[in-house]
């Protein structure tokens, strides 16, 4: 669609943890109704690469796993993939991401780096119906740090930041105490899968990354909005009407 303008390069964290029993929990994130794009919803964390993502990166990959970083911690105050420090030091960077401060700065400052490479690719999505946002975005799986602290919701960026399997999710979402956009809700169904994040992991891996773009089908008078299949996805077709609903 020549008219649309273009997506907006973003990162995503699927973040994980094990349960005490039954499959890992997922980090999750509720929207505020009054943001432009996914009001409400239930999101994973992540948003837009900066350019300081990009003078700190040596590669587009590289500078969206530094967003991914960045915005989750910023968001929900959870490090993943951060190396060295301590809980005040996370604390310290984090304050000073919400002041502004650039992330590279602030982790020389307490003398933290990152592990790029624990971030596993597992999906990306880029959307070509008008929306008031429209984000190319680029999901990344890690495992939660051990010693990770409760999550913290950002003022302004969510209403509420918790752990649930991806199965206590969807359940959510099909009673409607939630809502969650088209790919959150396929993404979930995927990670709903796994019994472990090796799982995860193994399934990523056999999956190599592909741009994502659903399209509107006509199947029996009705208009079905649809995915490729064949990239890890057990359901890859929704009914439009209950797709917008959600």
């Amino acid at each position: 669609m020549e008219d649309l303008p273009p997506p907006i390069p973003a990162a995503t964290l699927v973040l994980m943890r094990p349960a005490d029993s039954g499959p890992p929990e997922l980090l999750m994130m509720e929207r505020p109704g009054h943001m432009a794009f996914a009001a409400g919803a239930l999101v994973f964390p992540g948003g837009r690469i900066e350019a300081q993502d990009h003078d700190a990166a040596t590669s587009e990959d590289s500078a969206a796993r530094i967003a991914a970083i960045r915005e989750t911690l910023e968001e929900t105050g959870i490090a993943a993939a951060v190396r060295g420090g301590d809980h005040e030091g996370i604390l310290r960077v984090r304050e000073g991401l919400l002041a502004g401060k650039p992330f590279a700065g602030l982790l020389s400052a307490e003398g933290l780096g990152l592990d790029l490479d624990t971030l596993i690719p597992f999906a990306r999505w880029c959307p070509n119906f008008r929306e008031t946002r429209r984000f190319d975005a680029l999901f990344y799986l890690a495992e939660a740090p051990v010693d990770a602290a409760e999550p913290v919701a950002q003022p302004g960026e969510a209403t509420r930041v918790f752990w649930a399997s991806a199965a206590a999710i969807l359940a959510e979402l099909d009673a409607g105490e939630a809502h969650a956009i088209f790919p959150t809700r396929r993404n979930l169904e995927r990670l709903a899968r796994f019994a472990s994040f090796a799982e995860a992991r193994a399934d990523a891996l056999r999956h190599p990354v592909q741009t994502i773009t659903p399209w509107l089908e006509q199947r029996e008078g009705a208009k079905w909005l649809c995915i490729p299949d064949g990239l890890g996805y057990p359901i890859t077709a929704e009914l439009l009407e209950t797709a917008r609903r959600r």
